[in-house]
């Protein structure tokens, strides 16, 4: 049955504007949490899992100027973990071919020389042609001073309760930093 009011397609409209805000809403509040990417043992780890926490997304590699900062980062997971923080690390090799070990070369160089107990994700691509959807949402969806590309490895994002990416902090910031453990502070206490 058609409806003879002028106002028909208009309430159409609405109704399909309505459904499109709310469905780019669900979309931008699920932030990081609609991400799923294996598991440093090649399970499915889907970044859900971390709701209601705050989040240290790092790209890693082990052979590295920065990799030092494996021990910085273990220091902080170890901190704050029990207050709700986590990080996850995702070996990646696109600086340097400065991660070219396997999952498991990898995983074990981590737990012997760092004593790595944070979660840690399959290897991945941070950048180019083949970039991880999660880190094509880091670099390109995130806004103004968080979005851009990685520069090098170490480059670490900081995720809200919520799975917003609040702060991006660059290689040279270490994870034990005044700036780092601030900000890191700030979000636990929200």
């Amino acid at each position: 049955m058609r409806s003879n009011s002028p106002f028909a397609g208009v309430r159409n409209y609405s109704v399909y504007g309505v459904l499109l805000i709310m469905a780019t809403s669900l979309f931008a509040a699920s932030g990081v949490y609609s991400y799923t990417l294996n598991s440093i043992d090649g399970k499915a780890a889907p970044l859900a899992e971390y709701k209601g926490k705050v989040v240290l997304i790092v790209n890693v590699a082990s052979q590295c100027g920065y990799t030092p900062q494996y021990s910085a980062l273990e220091a902080i997971y170890e901190k704050y973990k029990d207050q709700g923080f986590v990080i996850l690390g995702f070996p990646a090799n696109n600086f340097g071919a400065q991660e070219p070990g396997t999952n498991e070369e990898i995983k074990t160089f981590c737990s012997r020389k760092y004593n790595v107990t944070f979660p840690m994700y399959s290897k991945i691509s941070v950048k180019g042609s083949d970039q991880a959807p999660l880190y094509a949402y880091l670099t390109k969806e995130t806004g103004p001073g968080i979005s851009g590309d990685i520069k090098w490895n170490f480059t670490k994002f900081l995720v809200d309760r919520s799975g917003n990416v609040v702060q991006r902090f660059e290689p040279a910031v270490t994870p034990d930093s005044k700036e780092m453990v601030g900000a890191i502070e700030k979000q636990l206490k929200q």
